[in-house]
Formats: structure tokens, sequence, C-alpha cells
């Protein structure tokens, strides 16, 4: 897989007149790192062809009707490559067809849930209108596509307007008159000042989970009264905290830049000239702070699900120099040397794995240990070293069995589902009195 710079990757999408993106399936990629497999492509849904984005098909073959096709050149801007590729429907195997003829070294090594983008140009570059790049999940490219086109956690294909925004048009147009207002009033400082912090993350994930309660009209966070809670602890986290994330972050960072080109009175080129170094400053911490900020909220996700699950738990909770995110039921249950095994268990949590997980594999407690997380690009072979360490993941509903990652057959992956009706309700002392779940 080669790489290609977000500037450069804009430049592509910023020539196009729509854009397709589609999350790669194990199908889409496997292939690729496999010596013996012939397949060379990935799958088109049948909503992406039968919208015109790809030109008419057609059977050129009288013996072979079912087959229909369409040349279809590209170009891979990652390594300069074009390719004679077709679009191909079986039509008497599926509604899918197949993009062939691609870069195999490119769908190679790929981390699970990793991007095809690609784009149908309005002006012709050399031989053809399609270009693609493959973006593998884990890098900065792939969070920058999420981002500005507002990716939802169970995204899985669309297409798009080349038009990447952190706001609704009509976002932007309300924040520009508010700050026009202050302004003309005279009062820019204080809506400065009001917005001169972000809120801190136990702010946001309160509010995303009053979002989530009041849009499917619920009063608690219970995970027995919740028909997938895994899968709302990813809306909650990846979108809905994400979403209202974005929107505070873009009234403040506009605030720094106004603060910054009107502290002294000198001329607006002059301004932004003298102050780039803490304009650069600024627009930097921007990028590291929304890299870090997910992360911190999930555990206050996680802790609202056990609290109005009536399940007993204690967060932080130091012991022997460790301070995992969750012991249950208790710590005092977790350090009885009389208990049996079964009697506790360790949660812990974390966004995004990586090698993180790692971490976790040190923390030996004498009980089961799990891990919780809403990442679904964690490859094959780290969910076996995993297991290895008798560590069991758990993970939203909707990802167990997602097409993209890879944890469909694997033993040491639990859904959060199983993980209350299984692992928690069935153990003794879990629940606490009063508990919601009908036994």
């Amino acid at each position: 897989m080669s790489d290609i710079c977000q500037q450069d990757l804009r430049d592509w999408i910023g020539r196009s007149n729509r854009i397709l993106i589609k999350k790669l399936s194990r199908n889409d990629r496997s292939w690729a790192d496999d010596p013996k497999n012939h397949q060379n492509g990935f799958y088109i849904p049948k909503e992406i062809r039968e919208v015109g984005f790809f030109p008419p098909l057609s059977s050129n073959n009288r013996e072979k009707p079912h087959i229909l096709m369409a040349d279809v050149p590209t170009f891979w801007p990652a390594t300069g490559e074009f390719k004679a590729s077709t679009v191909r429907h079986f039509s008497n195997k599926g509604t899918e067809m197949h993009l062939t003829r691609v870069p195999k070294e490119e769908f190679a090594g790929l981390t699970p849930a990793s991007l095809i983008v690609g784009g149908k140009l309005r002006e012709r570059h050399y031989d053809t209108h399609y270009w693609f790049v493959v973006i593998d999940s884990s890098s900065e490219e792939a969070e920058m596509i999420e981002s500005a086109f507002d990716l939802k956690a169970d995204f899985h294909f669309g297409l798009f307007e080349p038009v990447m925004t952190l706001a609704s048009v009509d976002e932007l147009e309300d924040l520009t008159k508010e700050i026009e207002g202050h302004l003309s009033s005279g009062t820019l400082s204080n809506f400065i000042a009001s917005v001169a912090r972000l809120p801190p993350p136990e702010i946001f994930a309160a509010r995303a989970q009053q979002t989530y309660l009041d849009e499917y009209g619920l009063e608690r966070l219970d995970p027995y009264a919740i028909e997938s809670p895994g899968d709302a602890i990813m809306k909650i986290s990846r979108d809905i905290e994400f979403s209202l994330y974005k929107k505070a972050e873009l009234r403040h960072r506009a605030a720094e830049v106004i603060r910054i080109i009107t502290s002294n009175e000198r001329s607006i080129v002059s301004a932004i000239v003298r102050g780039f170094p803490e304009l650069n400053a600024t627009f930097l911490s921007a990028s590291q702070h929304r890299k870090s900020r997910a992360g911190r909220s999930f555990e206050k996700h996680i802790a609202r699900l056990l609290r109005d699950g009536n399940v007993g738990f204690e967060e932080q909770a130091v012991t022997g120099g460790r301070r995992p995110d969750f012991v249950l039921p208790s710590l005092s249950v977790l350090k009885n040397k009389t208990r049996s095994i079964d009697e506790a268990l360790v949660l812990s949590a974390k966004t995004t794995l990586r090698e993180r997980w790692k971490q976790v594999a040190m923390e030996k407690f004498n009980c089961d240990l799990f891990l919780a997380t809403v990442d679904d690009r964690v490859s094959s072979e780290a969910i076996d070293d995993m297991q290895r360490q008798n560590i069991c993941l758990v993970v939203p509903e909707s990802l167990k069995t997602s097409k993209e990652s890879s944890y469909v057959k694997k033993s040491n992956v639990i859904t959060f589902r199983d993980f209350f009706d299984n692992k928690i309700s069935k153990r003794p002392g879990m629940l606490l009195n009063g508990s919601s779940l009908l036994l």
C-alpha cells in the first residue's frame, strides 16, 4: 500500500463531481495477501451500480449474456499508475459487481475497515475520468475522510458531493452572523471569553448520552432494556459526541483565530503575517486535541451502562500499583483470597486499541479480563495475541458480525449483549439489589 498526503487527496476530491467512499470488507482485501488467490478487484454494491456513477453495463458475449461489463480506465494517484480497469456484473450470481484490474499491492497488508476512495473527474485526466486511492484505516488520511464527510459508525459505502466541511452550511451561517453581531455591538471580547475553553470530556459525555436518550425516548441507559447496548455506546461515542465536539470546537477555534488577528490595531494582512506562529500553533493544537479527546469519554459511557444496569463496580481502583478502569463488583471482592475466580472480573475500556491493548495484558488479577472497544480496525493477528493473553474483547453487536472487521469467527470476542447477559447477570454478586434485570 502506498501513501498519499492529505493535500493531494483534497486536490483530487476537489477536481471531482462525485465521490465514492467504501469501507473495504474482508473479501475486498484478503485476496491481495494470498499469493494463491487470483482474484483482482473489489465489490461495488448494487446501490452504487444503479445510480450512474459508473458507465452503463452491457453484454458483449452472446454465449454468456449474464456477464455485463464496461471498460473503466482508472488512475491511482498514490502510485501514479493507470489501469485498464473494468466493472463486471455476473447477473446470475447476485446484485453486486466487481471493479477489476486494480493494483494488487495497494490492497495488501491493510488494517480492517480501511477505505477505498474514488472520484469521477469533471475533466478527463489523460485517458480517464476515474481515480481511486486505498486508505488504511489506521492513517491520518482515514481520520480526515471520516471527519470531513461525517462518516458514521455504521457507515459501509456512499456517494458524496466533493465538499468537505466540518459543519453544515446553516451552522456556519449562524456562527458568522453571531460573530458579526458581537463585532458590531462591541462585545466581541465577551464572545471570545465565553468559548475560550472547550468543555471537559465529562460534559460532552453527559450531553451525548442525553441526546441519545431523548432520540430514543429512554430515561436510562440500561443495558438490559436496550436491545444492542454496544451499538448504543458506539453511536453515542463515535457519532453523537463527536458531532457535539465539532460544533463546540468550531466556535472555540474561530474565537482563537479572531482574537489573534484583532488583538492589535493593525491591518488584517499584518496581523496574519505577524500572528502566523500563533495561528499555526492553534491549528496544530486542534488536530492533536481532536485525536486524543474520544478515549477520555468512552469510560464515562461504559460507567453509565453499568450504573443504569445496577451492576456493582468501582472505577480506577488502585490495587497493587495498578489502576484498572473497572473492577466488578468491587475491589474488596477482587482482593478476597477465598473467592472463586468467577466472583470478580476486570473490565478495561479503550476506544481504539492499536498496541495499547498490551497494557491490559500486564494486569493480572486472578480473574477474567475483558477489554471493551468500539474499534473495528483490530487485526486478526492482534485478536489471536489477545486470546493467548486470556483477554476477551467486548465489541458492539454490529461489529461482531461486520464484513469489514475481523471479529466474526473469534471465540474471544463477544458482544456487549453477551457480556451483560452471560458474564455479569449469571455471576454471583454482580447485580445490585433492585436490578432492572428480569431473572
